[in-house]
């Protein structure tokens, strides 16, 4: 179920801009984060990504929902948005967030398990945007980032499967997760209603013969796609 009142106060946040109620919203939720895991069987997973026109606010938001664990593209789809927020490290969830929630109205799939190309819990407050989306949505979710926001690891064995913690002040936070063999790792994090260890498998199982798991990257390239098309049109 929707939190409707937080989801209320997260896109007044977005709307006006404010930066510094942004960052006192995450540390308002931080405490629901990231929740008791949800025991529901993973049958339909969904990748998120968005893409930005540079030089102007419009953004592109994408969904790849697949089977799991076949990854059977079951819906994909797309829209254009404009985004009020700007880039600030660390509050993504607040640029990106409002065209997410604009493109998940239009999903016909049900969905068990989101999974965002950014951080759950590895973040300076706790409160990535695989987290707060999660939290806001009420859906399980999984953070897979491409680089570290924030913690200390040693580099994971070479091999495919191999990964090391990513720590932060005493405490794990995530895992530094090797996709591919010889391939730089991923950054995964708990996000909502689930823990590390599925975590980590569910990526690795969205792996096939990429760095990156293949619904994001499936979203990756719709919003891409709808970037390219906008222009040219």
């Amino acid at each position: 179920m929707i939190r409707k009142k937080l989801l209320a106060e997260f896109l007044s946040i977005c709307k006006r801009k404010d930066y510094r109620a942004a960052i006192e919203f995450q540390d308002k939720i931080k405490n629901l984060i990231p929740g008791k895991p949800a025991r529901k069987k993973i049958r339909n997973i969904c990748g998120l990504d968005i893409s930005f026109d540079k030089g102007s606010e419009r953004v592109f938001a994408a969904a790849s929902v697949h089977s799991f664990p076949d990854l059977a593209v079951i819906e994909q789809k797309g829209v254009t948005s404009i985004t009020e927020f700007p880039y600030i490290p660390g509050l993504l969830a607040f640029r990106e967030g409002p065209a997410i929630i604009e493109l998940l109205e239009k999903l016909k799939s049900p969905i068990d398990l989101f999974l965002f190309d950014g951080q759950g819990i590895a973040h300076p407050r706790g409160a990535g945007i695989a987290s707060m989306m999660g939290l806001l949505l009420d859906k399980p979710s999984i953070g897979c980032a491409k680089t570290r926001l924030v913690g200390g690891y040693d580099g994971p064995a070479s091999r495919k499967g191999a990964s090391s913690r990513l720590t932060h002040n005493g405490m794990i936070i995530g895992s530094v997760l090797r996709t591919r063999d010889n391939v730089k790792p991923v950054f995964v994090s708990v996000g909502y209603k689930i823990d590390l260890k599925i975590s980590v498998d569910s990526i690795l199982k969205c792996c096939r013969k990429y760095r990156i798991p293949e619904p994001i990257r499936e979203a990756h390239r719709l919003s891409n796609q709808l970037r390219t098309e906008s222009n040219i049109n």
